[in-house]
């Protein structure tokens, strides 16, 4: 199901000539090309709109982190490590919190 083959293209073709009459059929097929024309370009040129506002946002992020790098002397972003992930010297023992 969902295959559609040679005989059935041709029953759609014939429907479609008893409609619309012979004459109608080649200015039908050309407004429907020139509608997919349209809806392709259209729909290029959102991807390409969401690209650019992408690759924008990713400019703008690199910008501000240069600044900031620039402001702190240009060292680079070390998070700030947690004291108590620090490791003990053998023989002490952390203090063990009350629960």
């Amino acid at each position: 199901m969902g295959n559609i083959g040679a005989t059935e293209i041709i029953l759609i073709l014939l429907v479609l000539i008893l409609l619309f009459g012979a004459r109608k059929l080649p200015e039908l097929a050309r407004g429907s090309g020139r509608a997919l024309r349209i809806f392709k370009a259209e729909t290029k040129g959102l991807v390409d709109d969401d690209e650019q506002a992408d690759t924008k946002a990713a400019d703008e992020h690199a910008r501000q982190t240069r600044a900031i790098e620039a402001d702190r002397g240009s060292d680079p972003i070390v998070p700030p490590t947690h004291p108590a992930s620090s490791e003990q010297p053998e023989g002490q023992d952390r203090p063990e919190h009350p629960r």
